[in-house]
């Protein structure tokens, strides 16, 4: 690595060098499993292999909302996969998930299992799956997929981008903390002005978009999220705040934001969930 005044001149070929800060250990250039093991199976229709960040927190609510309709075949059994420690890069799990990112689903109710991988893709599946939490009419249904896919495309600016700088980097730096702050604050205006006219993202019901947004952005402005909640002033954002308040409240959101939690006050964590009695 080469240092001037100005900072960082990057090689003419990059080459892997330690670059510090949270989850170095477990970044490295190349996919594939580092070691053999499989996953474990339970007893029911659905496997899930994850951790409650947000993108986890995203397949347990919606197990969890699915439920709460009395659609008992989204009974499913949830794995703990500790991605500090490595878990995704098994064996198992790049078999489930090439990409070794939780979380992870695989449908055993068929003859043939399904891998359904990418937290996104795992909300549509099983809101098809089960008709449920999508709207049915095309134009509902594309608006509430339009917001899917806003989240996709743009959490990566806040995690990625803005958590890792603001709470992760080995160091604080000016430059990347404004850049990525600034696209948060735009983000959370976007988010603002559509719930300004609209109870729920996607319009007056409750779906998948909002189950996709929330564990990121509401999670945000709830102060849960990279201790920036002062920081980016959330509180000027009140229509998030107030989506953000009321999907907190829902039950199934209480019971799917605990499972796979590890961290955090002890009656808030559920390592595994194989029975809605370990909720209770």
């Amino acid at each position: 690595m080469t240092e001037t005044t100005t900072g960082y001149v990057p090689p003419k070929v990059w080459t892997p060098a330690p670059s510090g800060g949270a989850f170095a250990n477990i970044n490295r250039p190349v996919a594939g499993p580092t070691h053999e093991k499989d996953l474990p199976v339970g007893q029911h229709p659905l496997q899930l292999y994850s951790l409650a960040t947000p993108n986890g927190q995203k397949a347990t609510i919606m197990l969890e909302e699915l439920l709460a309709l009395g659609h008992q075949g989204a009974e499913y059994d949830a794995w703990l996969i500790r991605i500090g420690d490595g878990d995704q890069f098994s064996s198992g799990f790049v078999k489930v998930n090439p990409n070794s990112k939780i979380p992870a689903l695989l449908d055993r109710s068929g003859e043939t299992p399904i891998r359904v991988f990418e937290s996104g893709s795992i909300l549509l599946y099983l809101a098809d799956k089960f008709g449920a939490l999508l709207p049915k009419n095309t134009a509902g249904r594309t608006e509430a997929l339009n917001w899917l896919f806003w989240q996709m495309g743009s959490a990566p600016y806040l995690g990625g981008g803005f958590g890792h700088f603001y709470a992760y980097a080995p160091e604080k730096w000016e430059y990347p903390i404004n850049r990525f702050a600034m696209e948060v604050k735009r983000q959370l205006d976007v988010l603002d002005r559509q719930l300004g006219e609209h109870r729920y993202v996607a319009g007056e019901d409750y779906t998948i978009a909002d189950i996709a947004i929330w564990p990121w952005y509401g999670g945000l402005v709830l102060g849960n999220q990279y201790g920036a909640a002062e920081f980016l002033s959330v509180q000027d954002y009140k229509n998030v705040v107030r989506w953000a308040q009321e999907i907190a409240a829902r039950p199934a959101v209480k019971r799917g934001r605990r499972v796979n939690r590890v961290m955090g006050p002890e009656e808030e964590q559920l390592a595994e969930r194989h029975s809605a009695a370990d909720l209770d």
